[in-house]
C-alpha cells in the first residue's frame, strides 16, 4: 500500500513516549493459550503489570499471529505495550509495539530497519559485548539474567547474580531488566542495583492469582525505587 511521507505505514507502532518498564511481563504456553492466555494477561495488568512480552516457541505462525492480536485488544486498551518474542515478522503482521530478541536472532540492526525508529527493540545479551554491540544497534532495553536460578529456562548457564547485571547496567547507556528466577523475595535487590525494572515469568503467569501477584510485586518495585530515590 503506498502511502505519504507524512503518514505512518499501517502496521507500524506511532511514536510514544519511552515505556514504564517497572513490571515487565512475559506469557508462557504452559500457563495457558487462547481465553486463559487473555484472562491472565488482563490480571497481570489490573494488578500492575507495565509491559507484556507474548512469548511462544511452540506456537504456529498462524497460531501467534491470531494470539498476538488477542493480546493487542487488551494491551492497546490498557495503554500497554505489547513486544513479540524473537518473531519480527508477527510484529509487523499484527502491529505490535515491538519485540525482543536473542543473540541468534535477527540482528537488532535489520530488526530496527524493518519496524522503524519508534519500536521498542529489547535485547537478550549473553556477555558484555552484546550488550554493547546490541546497545549500538539500536535496542531500546536489554533484558539482563538469568540473574538468579529459574525453572523457566532449565538450560540456561549459571545465573550472573547482582554482581553480573550491575556490571551490564554499569556498561550501558540504555535501560536494564532484570531478569530469571525473580521473586516478591529477591525484586527488590533488583532495582537497588540499579535495574530499570524486573521481567517475571512464573511469578505472575503462573501465579493463582496474576492480578494480586502483579499487585505484590508492583508494591516492592515502587517501594524500594522510592527509598532508592529519597
Amino acid at each position: 500500500m503506498w502511502y505519504s511521507l507524512s503518514q505512518q505505514p499501517i502496521n507500524q507502532p506511532t511514536q510514544t513516549p519511552m515505556p514504564d518498564w517497572r513490571l515487565y511481563v512475559i506469557t508462557d504456553p504452559r500457563y495457558g493459550h487462547g481465553d486463559a492466555l487473555r484472562d491472565r494477561v488482563a490480571a497481570a495488568i489490573r494488578g500492575g503489570a507495565t509491559i507484556v512480552q507474548l512469548r511462544d516457541k511452540t506456537a504456529t505462525t498462524r497460531a501467534l499471529i491470531e494470539q498476538a492480536r488477542a493480546l493487542l485488544t487488551i494491551t492497546r486498551a490498557a495503554g500497554v505495550p505489547l513486544i513479540i518474542n524473537d518473531r519480527v515478522d508477527v510484529a509487523l503482521a499484527v502491529g505490535a509495539d515491538g519485540v525482543h530478541l536473542g543473540v541468534d536472532d535477527m540482528p537488532i540492526a535489520d530488526a530496527r530497519r524493518l519496524l522503524g525508529p519508534h519500536a521498542i527493540i529489547g535485547g537478550s545479551p549473553e556477555t558484555p559485548e552484546d550488550a554493547l554491540r546490541m546497545q549500538r544497534e539500536g535496542a531500546t532495553y536489554l533484558g539482563v539474567g538469568d540473574v538468579f536460578g529459574t525453572p523457566t529456562k532449565p538450560d540456561a548457564g549459571a545465573p550472573i547474580g547482582i554482581a553480573g547485571l550491575q556490571r551490564i547496567i554499569a556498561l550501558v547507556d540504555i535501560p536494564v531488566i532484570g531478569i530469571g528466577g525473580i521473586t516478591p523475595a529477591n525484586a527488590a535487590d533488583v532495582i537497588r542495583a540499579g535495574a530499570s525494572g524486573i521481567a517475571v515469568v512464573s511469578a505472575v503467569m503462573g501465579a493463582e492469582d496474576p492480578a494480586a501477584a502483579a499487585q505484590t510485586l508492583r508494591h516492592i518495585i515502587d517501594r524500594t525505587r522510592s527509598e532508592v530515590e529519597a
